[in-house]
């Protein structure tokens, strides 16, 4: 395992909470918007993490420092940003614009709470990453430190 390979997998898990966290701020700023584009209401975004592989030709994969590098990983990746299907609220409101004829509005499936649980989770996750990136920056430098 190479001196900055804790660098680059905190640097992706920093990138991915930073996208997760763009997202969550969309979805809660589109709380209301009952129209979007294609004439529905806006439907909640997720990010979808995957693992990322440690990035490993193949002609070097079965020497034996490849396949313990291979096992370490090499941080996240954000793989899509999918909508969530789950059905949109309806709440009654004739004199809203968009009501049908029975005066029902059909919102977004965003819900505040869940919203607020994610950004938390994700601003958890963002300052793990950091204090791991500080911690790998403290043993780099105190192994500088032994040459002196």
């Amino acid at each position: 395992m190479g001196l900055f390979n804790s660098f680059n997998i905190s640097a992706s898990a920093l990138t991915a909470q930073r996208l997760r966290m763009d997202v969550i701020s969309q979805n809660i700023a589109n709380v209301n918007t009952t129209r979007t584009e294609d004439g529905t209401p806006y439907r909640r975004k997720m990010v979808v993490f995957q693992e990322k592989e440690a990035d490993i030709p193949f002609s070097q994969y079965l020497s034996e420092e490849s396949r313990r590098r291979y096992l370490t990983g090499g941080g996240v990746r954000v793989t899509a940003i999918v909508e969530d299907q789950t059905p949109f609220k309806e709440v009654y409101d004739p004199s809203h614009p968009d009501a049908d004829e029975n005066g029902i509005v059909r919102m977004p499936n965003v819900d505040i709470v869940t919203e607020m649980v994610n950004m938390i989770s994700a601003t958890r996750a963002y300052e793990a990453n950091i204090t791991a990136l500080n911690a790998s920056k403290s043993m780099a430098s105190k192994a500088l430190e032994i040459g002196r």
